[in-house]
């Protein structure tokens, strides 16, 4: 272990510590474990506080780069969209009226289709005849059947319309009904509801004779049970839920009660609004990162001496990133013999390095330029394209961040291993400065002793020793 301490500053202390010694033997009350402690301070001091200083900036360095992985994984992220072409290829369903609506999913095509529809899909609800408070329900089989499951209950005369609605919603193999009792000024009405909607979902009831006939019999129908009727380009079409897929390619169409009866215009297009989102997001993402680095790498003459300077200012690996996706996006992208500009398209680089979007000449790119659009973009040499391959180089495993990371922490490692020794250094001074002092102190009381002695002895001044008064 190397340490580095003045020697005016250490023979100093000694000093202290040697006199310390000796007016202990007249009952001084200086510290000797202070100055010992002071003395090895005074020996590892400079050496703790170099480590100290290189942890501290190792670890803000650490700090730094942390952020600069979090705004380039957010780059990334945002540009994803565009450099794979899934943002650009997405398509968006539109309606001429209202009640019907569509979505679209991989598989999709562009084009238009007229949808005419006659009918939505419905549950079935009944409900029974009113049947008076405290009546009896019978005794026998009372079967509900939806479709064709069964639910047969049995009767024992006991139960109330409430208790056998909640007998039907409770049983394990309820075929799909809901029951609810509708409290009337004639009576006590039980209400049956299909769970789910089309005509092979009907409700149908029988009972054994001795069930109440008001409970089996006369039933009025509040909903009928019904599927969805439409065409579509005029083919006929007919569905069990008013989500219908399958009918075109990748779309999905969703029909309410206010489409009954109208001919609507189906659009499948282009989603302007998904690509333009987008590429806000991937120029908010780029303007981050320029702004996290530019933090980074400051300077401010007005801060506090020793925060002056950004962590990562004059940093190599700072400067070739930013200045590596600059370079993409300043460049354009040439494809087909023609270089296209982010200008073009409405996406203006500033003096600062951000970019600043106009959204008009965003909007027309998007909705006439759709070639500049596919062209800045593409999945081959596009700006997205490039800024993926460019910033996964920078943030992957191994890539150069990562390497960074690593260098940063295995010198962290050996700095840790180096306060150890230090501090068994320290520890090493400490009890060798202790045995020295206390030999030291043994010594002087040892001396004072003997000099007690020949004092009594001999005799000091104004005094006669025990030889001079034995004459």
């Amino acid at each position: 272990m190397t340490t580095t301490t003045s020697s005016t500053d250490t023979s100093s202390l000694l000093a202290q510590a040697a006199q310390s010694i000796l007016s202990g033997s007249t009952h001084s009350s200086l510290d000797v474990g202070t100055l010992v402690q002071s003395l090895v301070t005074a020996k590892t001091a400079a050496q703790a506080a170099t480590i100290a200083n290189k942890q501290s900036l190792d670890n803000t360095t650490l700090s730094a780069i942390g952020q600069l992985q979090s705004a380039l994984s957010a780059l990334q992220s945002a540009a994803s969209g565009l450099a794979d072409g899934s943002v650009l290829s997405k398509l968006a369903a539109t309606v001429s009226g209202s009640g019907l609506s569509a979505t679209t999913s991989t598989g999709a095509i562009a084009g238009t289709h007229i949808v005419k529809v006659t009918s939505i899909a419905s549950a079935n609800i009944i409900s029974s005849g009113a049947i008076p408070n405290g009546t009896s329900l019978g005794t026998g089989n009372f079967t509900i059947k939806v479709g064709n499951n069964p639910l047969t209950i049995a009767l024992n005369g006991s139960e109330t319309v409430s208790s056998l609605a909640a007998e039907i919603n409770s049983a394990a193999n309820n075929p799909g009904v809901t029951a609810s009792v509708v409290n009337g000024t004639d009576g006590q009405h039980l209400m049956l509801t299909s769970k789910n909607t089309g005509s092979a979902n009907a409700i149908t009831l029988s009972a054994d004779p001795t069930v109440l006939g008001t409970l089996s019999a006369g039933y009025t129908t509040l909903s009928a049970a019904q599927d969805a009727q439409l065409t579509v380009d005029g083919a006929s079409v007919t569905n069990s839920t008013n989500s219908i897929s399958g009918v075109i390619a990748g779309v999905t169409l969703n029909v309410s009660a206010a489409s009954v009866g109208t001919q609507q215009t189906l659009t499948i297009a282009s989603d302007t609004n998904a690509a333009g989102t987008a590429i806000s997001n991937f120029v908010k993402a780029y303007n981050q990162y320029v702004s996290v680095s530019s933090s980074l790498s400051s300077y401010n003459s007005s801060a506090p001496a020793g925060s002056q300077a950004g962590p990562l200012l004059g940093d190599a690996m700072l400067n070739s990133i930013t200045n590596g996706l600059a370079n993409i996006i300043s460049s354009g992208v040439t494809t087909g013999g023609q270089t296209y500009s982010l200008a073009s398209i409405g996406l203006d680089l500033q003096p600062d390095g951000t970019i600043q979007v106009n959204s008009t000449t965003l909007q027309n790119a998007l909705s006439s330029n759709s070639s500049a659009i596919s062209a800045l973009f593409n999945t081959t040499n596009g700006a997205g394209a490039a800024l993926n391959t460019f910033v996964k180089t920078a943030i992957q495993t191994g890539g150069t961040l990562d390497a960074r990371t690593q260098a940063l922490k295995s010198d962290l490692s050996d700095l840790n291993d180096q306060n150890t020794q230090l501090q068994a250094y320290s520890d090493q001074l400490t009890a060798q400065y202790n045995a020295q002092f206390t030999a030291l102190n043994n010594l002087m009381t040892t001396m004072q002793n003997n000099q007690q002695y020949l004092t009594q002895l001999f005799g000091g001044q104004n005094s006669a020793g025990t030889l001079a008064t034995n004459k």
